[in-house]
């Protein structure tokens, strides 16, 4: 190419990063209330590449091609009406070190198959949709009211009482028992994963994805991650041997962990149920089960004690359906549109996991007219999809009427925390009945306020899912 002609491609480059600097500036200005300059940037940045490029385009991180899409109409075509095309998950050299592909989440082809269908059977069987999974809900909402109200209204973090109490409904499917809030080896364990949450989606991860066996001998923040898995692999691989230990009824398992050591058992088990997976997929169910509810809760709580006339609205509804002499069940949830009304919204506007979790091309494929080849790594933006102008009303403020309709509870076809198609969320039920449950029963005991003199603040920590920053609130009784 000429001399000419490279200045000139040189000076297009530099008008375009003049552009995006000057945008990015633009950004930083504005202020949109009530999300938090991060949550601002990234979903501005992302809606400013749709805008420019197309709701489908792609961006090199090193060698590796990624393909993002956009928007409702596009994401559901990713995913549900190709899904098949888009099916798969990435293997990374992390990942590839820490799950071996295996269990529910990272395994592809037939073993993700077989394992997904016995989680949700098993899911199904010890309670799901069930009045006993409903009583458990129910029995710990009363354990995590006692533990919130022990701090007699004095300001204090929520984070892993709350995560504690999610955490023991999974448990109770998967391990056949719950863990007291004063159990310090347990809360040991959910401090590993919330550093795992943090670490997993950190630097020094991609790093080590780049330069595996050099970073493999290197000190550093993906060390720490990886011994923290190592821990709850070691928790998880005691609680299986003592199953094994243990007599066991074939016809009547008690949980997750004595019905795959049955199918393990039997004559004509499928070659992918054996040790090594079942301690995956155990570890799945617990890790998906703990996090992404219980994250939703405590931005819950927070959003509560940042708009207290829509908290207040919602505890009016309480009282005019359940009153104060029962626990709340999910009969009662029909009966509350408003109720239901916010905790859709909370799960929208928190966007705890903007950018779904990949997917990989099965084969060679067309999307929106581009072609994708086999291999090629996936992000569905379901941010765009939760804060499309064209689908919500007010898509940049905390609005419960997004989902209210003359009074009643509306569905909206752009809902999609969970994300869609046959590798959506497998607890997405779970999670439907805890955080109603859990929601209402806090908030038909408690008011939750800033603490005096303080601002709260939607900032948010990214990792694996967008949590709250570390924040303390009060609960006074009501």
């Amino acid at each position: 190419m000429p001399e000419e002609e490279v200045q000139q491609e040189e000076w297009k480059v530099h008008v375009n990063m003049q552009e995006e600097k000057r945008w990015w500036r633009n950004t930083c200005k504005k202020s949109l209330r009530p999300m938090c300059m991060r949550q601002r940037i990234s979903k501005h940045l992302l809606c400013w590449l749709a805008e420019k490029y197309g709701n489908v385009f792609s961006i090199q991180v090193g060698k590796i091609w990624i393909v993002i899409v956009n928007g409702l109409h596009l994401v559901k075509e990713a995913l549900v009406h190709q899904g098949e095309n888009f099916i798969d998950r990435p293997v990374d050299p992390l990942s590839k070190e820490i799950t071996r592909s295996l269990g529910v989440i990272s395994s592809n082809g037939l073993t993700w198959k077989q394992q997904r269908r016995f989680a949700i059977s098993m899911l199904r069987n010890f309670g799901l949709g069930k009045r006993t999974l409903e009583e458990r809900i129910q029995e710990e909402s009363r354990y995590l009211k006692e533990a919130i109200e022990a701090e007699k209204g004095q300001p204090f973090d929520p984070q892993f009482q709350i995560n504690n109490a999610v955490s023991n409904i999974i448990c109770s499917v998967t391990f056949g028992d719950r863990f007291d809030y004063h159990d310090s080896n347990f809360q040991k364990l959910l401090l590993f994963l919330d550093e795992i949450m943090y670490l997993q989606a950190c630097i020094w991860t991609q790093l080590y994805n780049a330069f595996p066996t050099l970073m493999k001998h290197l000190p550093g923040p993906h060390q720490t991650l990886i011994k923290n898995w190592g821990q709850l692999k070691s928790f998880v691989r005691e609680i299986i041997e003592k199953h094994e230990e243990q007599q066991r009824n074939p016809s009547e398992p008690k949980d997750f962990i004595d019905a795959y050591l049955n199918q393990m058992a039997m004559e004509d088990a499928a070659s992918s149920f054996h040790k090594d997976n079942l301690l995956q997929s155990t570890l799945d169910l617990f890790f998906a089960g703990t996090e992404t509810s219980s994250t939703t809760l405590r931005w819950a709580l927070l959003y509560m004690a940042i708009f207290p006339e829509i908290q207040a609205r919602v505890q009016a509804e309480i009282d005019s359906v359940i009153g104060q002499s029962r626990q709340p069940a999910i009969g009662d949830k029909d009966s509350m549109p408003y109720t239901n009304a916010v905790v859709h919204e909370v799960q929208r506007m928190s966007s705890i996991v903007p950018l779904n979790v990949p997917r990989m091309t099965t084969k060679d494929t067309t999307l929106a007219g581009f072609h994708v080849p086999k291999g090629t790594i996936l992000l569905a933006n379901l941010t765009s999809v939760l804060f499309d102008k064209d689908e919500w009303e007010t898509p940049n403020e905390f609005n419960p009427g997004h989902f209210l309709e003359n009074g009643q509870f509306r569905k909206r076809e752009a809902f999609l925390p969970f994300s869609a198609g046959k590798r959506a969320c497998l607890g997405e039920q779970l999670a439907r009945i805890e955080l109603f449950l859990f929601f209402t029963a806090l908030l038909q005991k408690f008011t939750f306020q800033a603490p005096k003199g303080v601002t709260l603040s939607l900032d948010h920590r990214s990792g694996l899912t967008l949590s709250p920053q570390p924040y303390r609130i009060c609960a006074f009784s009501r």
